[in-house]
């Protein structure tokens, strides 16, 4: 005698579907972690201050990097990498800001072996006023970091105004960073 198609399934006992309901809430949570943009992801960090930290200079001499670098004036503060291919297409962009000479731009090399970053700003040329070494990844945790490229914008009061995940390209140079960096110069 053959059973209908709804008796089987009235059959199946409840540890038998387990493994089906287990897969399917890992496929959601997996699809739903997969539609995250990490360079949409707010900073936590956005109007409150700049934590605070001392860096050794990223060639080992010299003055490094402190959070005390930053005071009275608007900055940028961007977090890069050697292995970093994003860091290689924003480059050049970093570097006319530098040229411009209209706002101050420090690096923090983050998470780099000794020696890695120092070689690859020797290889491209430094845009930066300062750079510090975070060899240990302490200060970009915190600051939030999620990855490198990652670039920051703080006020004169020492506060964290934007984050930016992913390359500083001429076009979000234009569309989001002017616009912001005007309103906060014109701020006194």
């Amino acid at each position: 005698m053959r059973e209908d198609s709804a008796t089987r399934i009235a059959m199946l006992k409840p540890s038998r579907l387990a493994p089906l309901a287990l897969f399917a809430a890992m496929a959601a949570v997996l699809g739903f972690s997969l539609s995250n943009d990490p360079r949409k992801m707010p900073s936590m960090l956005i109007d409150k201050p700049t934590p605070g930290f001392t860096l050794p200079s990223l060639e080992g001499g010299g003055a490094g990097l402190a959070s005390a670098d930053f005071e009275g004036e608007v900055v940028l503060l961007n977090v890069f990498a050697s292995w970093c291919p994003g860091c290689r297409i924003e480059h050049p962009t970093l570097l006319r800001l530098a040229a411009d000479g209209k706002l101050p731009l420090y690096g923090i090399d983050w998470k780099d072996k000794p020696g890695d970053g120092a070689r690859w700003l020797g290889r491209y040329k430094s845009p930066y006023l300062k750079v510090g070494d975070d060899r240990t990844g302490r200060t970009g945790i915190d600051l939030g970091v999620t990855g490198v490229p990652e670039t920051f914008v703080i006020d004169r009061t020492g506060r964290i105004r934007y984050r930016h995940a992913g390359p500083v390209t001429e076009e979000v140079w234009q569309e989001t960073f002017e616009p912001l960096l005007a309103e906060l110069k014109g701020a006194r």
